[in-house]
């Protein structure tokens, strides 16, 4: 176990990857700040033995408080950010409307951008830290009936990478991890969403959505070389305790083969190859 009792505050703690690596680092020795949306959820990191917060990306006033709340804590100090919250909003391009695309950047950019800029002075003061952003393979290829997910993670990897040049010699250090698959409710709370902000019955993409809808319900991994939210905290340890952390982190096959085709193939052969995924 390593003891370095480093502050690290982490967003989406409810299940899957964020609640998996706050226990993780707990155990690790890092003094971990859980937020999640939900006060059930906070009561219940929180009965599990975390310091848990409310933060809700969505609301700039619940940003502010999480984030002075935490400094409050720990006497101004905090070693690490771990940008974990998000979610996915399945549907064709053609098929979102303003406000669904909104709601999609407000909780995957806007806020999460506000919260890196709310932490920011503080590693500034201290002459250190570690802002590492949960990514996607999508934010490297596109994939069909992903658009406003796909946009979200693009738009994320542009402020990171600017992030990262604007912060060197400052002492901060921005990574991005990139996953494929990965066991967690993330295809659930996307099948939610889908329900509620997709009029499947009159698009013209009604008969391919079947396929969509068989994805987001299929019990179990569903997609080859799904792995567990323990393959992101190997490569979350690695970003906040290396002298020189690597600006990305691939995980899962999905990414590295993605990565690799991106970079060796035309546009219009990518393209060949990703239509052909549902």
């Amino acid at each position: 176990m390593k003891d370095n009792n480093r502050p690290i505050l982490i967003t989406g703690c409810s299940s899957g990857i964020g609640e998996h690596c706050a226990h993780a680092l707990h155990e690790r020795g890092y003094r971990v700040f859980a937020t999640a949306r939900r006060a059930e959820d906070v009561s219940r990191l929180e009965d599990q033995g975390l310091e848990a917060l409310t933060l809700d990306l969505d609301d700039s006033a619940s940003i502010q408080a999480a984030v002075q709340e935490v400094l409050s804590r720990t006497d101004g100090r905090l070693y690490g950010l771990f940008n974990n919250a998000g979610y996915g909003q399945p549907g064709a391009v053609e098929d979102l409307s303003r406000d669904v695309l909104r709601q999609q950047f407000e909780t995957n950019v806007f806020g999460t951008l506000e919260l890196t800029n709310a932490v920011i002075p503080a590693m500034r003061r201290q002459d250190e830290g570690r802002i590492i952003q949960n990514s996607s393979v999508l934010g490297l290829v596109a994939l069909r009936w992903r658009g406003a997910y796909n946009a979200s993670k693009y738009a994320l990897e542009g402020f990171y990478d600017t992030l990262r040049l604007e912060l060197q010699g400052s002492g901060i250090h921005c990574s991005l991890i990139e996953p494929g698959p990965i066991r967690s409710n993330f295809r659930a709370n996307a099948l939610a969403r889908f329900r509620t902000n997709i009029d499947s019955e009159h698009s013209a993409h009604q008969a391919a959505y079947a396929a969509v809808l068989e994805r987001l319900s299929k019990p179990g991994p569903a997609a080859p070389f799904t792995l567990g939210p323990e393959a992101v905290l190997e490569k979350l340890v690695h970003a906040l305790e290396h002298r020189r952390p690597r600006p990305r982190y691939y995980v899962t096959v999905p990414t590295w083969l993605f990565g690799y085709l991106r970079r060796v193939l035309s546009t219009r052969m990518l393209d060949r190859v990703l239509a052909r995924i549902e």
